[in-house]
């Protein structure tokens, strides 16, 4: 069966009843239909801290990784071993549901549920991000529209609008069209939602006087005298707060084995910091032993994120790592196209497997946390090429555990679930650091990242980059966490070195302050904040019935 057709498949169970597995109050639940619901933290008993588990993976490729079936079926399986455990996720974009990726709700047996609600519109929180960037946009365009008070430089106009689509077509646009009563003509652009710095705000507020603050340090814009301009400025970040309200609280799901799920939030890791909300994450640590979280794409994008920017700014620290992988993926690294990926190849995977090992090194010896890797086992492996990967694994002296969740669910993680338990029981995450220190200059912490955690020899700034660094330094912007943008398919910024590429040099084409969030954004290679569709997009496969029936999400 597909994806869908084992959702379908599940006897869900009210919502009501999993938030009390979770020993969430009923008055804490504000259901969405029968089987999702928002759920209020300032009426969830808060005097609990369970431990914290971080899901990442190898540098992603076309064969797929599990990451998130990964997640999903270790909680299961912390639960079948008789732990309270929960899962916090991210939420799907429409972008990728609609392109080329498919949804994000996990797979086969380890899925959340309702399945197509989440990957569809869900409780709205995406709506909700859109229409508070929206409303900012059309805010600062009616401010200079009635007279531009502030003295805005409409060329120097930072705010894009957003829309949860893959629209390459709205990359760049020219506005305002048609004389003076419809506005300023002016060059303008969308963004993809989740690359909004309202969503980067809302997934790190941690309540709403907090999320009102973040929106008012939002820089729209400068004006002619290179004065910043903000949403406090153009008096927008309480009505964008008003907007949000509802979709600042964390959204309480099942898995297919009715264990309580939180998903909530989406920033993509390869535009965004890639990390669900933290008042879910805080939430799920509240009612939990163990709460199992995902970071977006590779190590080197999500996990970086996940313990660089917000580790920093919640004082959180995982117990525990765990890193995907699947032998395909690896065998694509050492060169195999994917129509080969079904036959055993030794050498292939050898030349693949430094890609896993960097990203384990990077966990075990930048930040100093304790890991596993599960390798998310397909029907093609062999013994031969699965025991590859465990030695390999056991040299770095970090255990390799088959995974078979897809197809067994909880059931499939209980040998991880084990080691997982094992490694928080040793308390031995004291010793964790950053990968960068807050000292020093924006060039010097991005530099240092790329050396230490991508393995390059340095970097290359053109001098726009430059320009823009130094004038952040000057408004005081010098001391906060970066947020890199770029491809997931390397190391590199070059999609095309796979492996565990070296004497590589990344080049910062452009950077830029989300003040509101709390970061610096680097943009290197041909990295885009709003996706195109692919020749043949997702959407042409899926349909729905006369009985309301979806088909074809996956």
């Amino acid at each position: 069966m597909t994806d869908i057709e084992i959702a379908q498949s599940c006897q869900m169970r009210p919502i009501q009843e999993i938030a009390r597995t979770a020993g969430i109050p009923e008055e804490a639940l504000e259901p969405y239909g029968r089987y999702k619901a928002k759920i209020d933290p300032a009426l969830v008993p808060s005097d609990h801290t369970g431990r914290l588990i971080l899901v990442t993976a190898m540098t992603p490729t076309p064969a797929g990784e599990g990451k998130t079936t990964t997640t999903i079926g270790l909680t299961d399986g912390l639960r079948r071993i008789g732990k309270r455990a929960v899962c916090a996720l991210r939420e799907p974009s429409l972008g990728p549901v609609f392109g080329i990726k498919g949804g994000a709700a996990g797979g086969g047996y380890a899925q959340v549920v309702p399945m197509e609600d989440i990957n569809l519109h869900f409780t709205g929180d995406f709506h909700a991000i859109g229409a508070a960037n929206n409303l900012l946009a059309a805010m600062l365009d009616n401010h200079i529209q009635q007279g531009n008070e502030l003295g805005i430089d409409v060329r120097r106009i930072t705010w894009k609008r957003c829309v949860d689509m893959n629209d390459r077509q709205l990359r760049n646009i020219v506005d305002g069209l048609g004389g003076k009563p419809n506005g300023m003509p002016r060059e303008d652009g969308f963004d993809i939602t989740v690359a909004s710095e309202v969503m980067a705000v809302l997934c790190l507020a941690d309540s709403i006087s907090d999320l009102k603050e973040r929106l008012g340090r939002i820089i729209v814009g400068y004006t002619y005298d290179d004065r910043p301009v903000t949403a406090a400025d153009l008096k927008a970040n309480g009505a964008m707060a008003a907007l949000l309200r509802d979709a600042l609280r964390p959204n309480l799901v099942q898995t297919l084995e009715g264990t309580p799920a939180f998903v909530h939030g989406g920033p993509f890791a390869n535009i965004a910091h890639g990390c669900n909300s933290v008042r879910a994450t805080r939430l799920a640590l509240s009612i939990s032993d163990y709460t199992v979280t995902e970071a977006g794409f590779g190590a080197d994008l999500g996990a970086e994120k996940f313990l660089d920017i917000k580790c920093r700014m919640t004082g959180l620290v995982p117990s525990a790592v765990v890193v995907v992988c699947t032998v395909r993926a690896l065998k694509m690294h050492g060169g195999l196209a994917k129509t080969e990926l079904g036959t055993e190849n030794l050498y292939a995977l050898k030349k693949g497997l430094p890609n896993l090992l960097r990203h384990v090194q990077n966990i075990q010896e930048v930040y100093h946390l304790p890991c596993v890797v599960a390798v998310n086992r397909f029907p093609t492996d062999t013994d031969r090429e699965m025991d590859t990967v465990v030695t390999s694994c056991a040299e770095l002296g970090v255990r390799a555990i088959p995974s078979t969740v897809w197809a067994e669910g909880g059931r499939g993680a209980v040998e991880l679930a084990d080691e997982i338990v094992r490694l928080c029981d040793q308390d031995s995450n004291g010793d964790f650091e950053y990968a960068y220190s807050l000292e020093g200059t924006i060039s010097e912490r991005i530099e240092t990242l790329v050396r230490r955690v991508y393995r390059g020899n340095g970097i290359s700034i053109l001098p726009a980059a430059q320009k823009q660094i130094q004038r952040l330094e000057e408004l005081g912007y010098g001391q906060l966490p970066i947020c890199v943008a770029k491809t997931q398919y390397s190391f590199s910024d070059n999609p095309a070195l796979l492996g565990a590429p070296e004497d590589f040099t990344v080049t910062v084409k452009q950077v830029r302050v989300s003040a509101g969030a709390g970061f610096i954004v680097v943009l290197t290679g041909d990295i885009m904040t709003m996706p195109g569709l692919p020749k043949r997009p997702a959407a042409e496969r899926i349909d729905v019935d006369e009985n309301g029936r979806i088909s074809g999400l996956f």
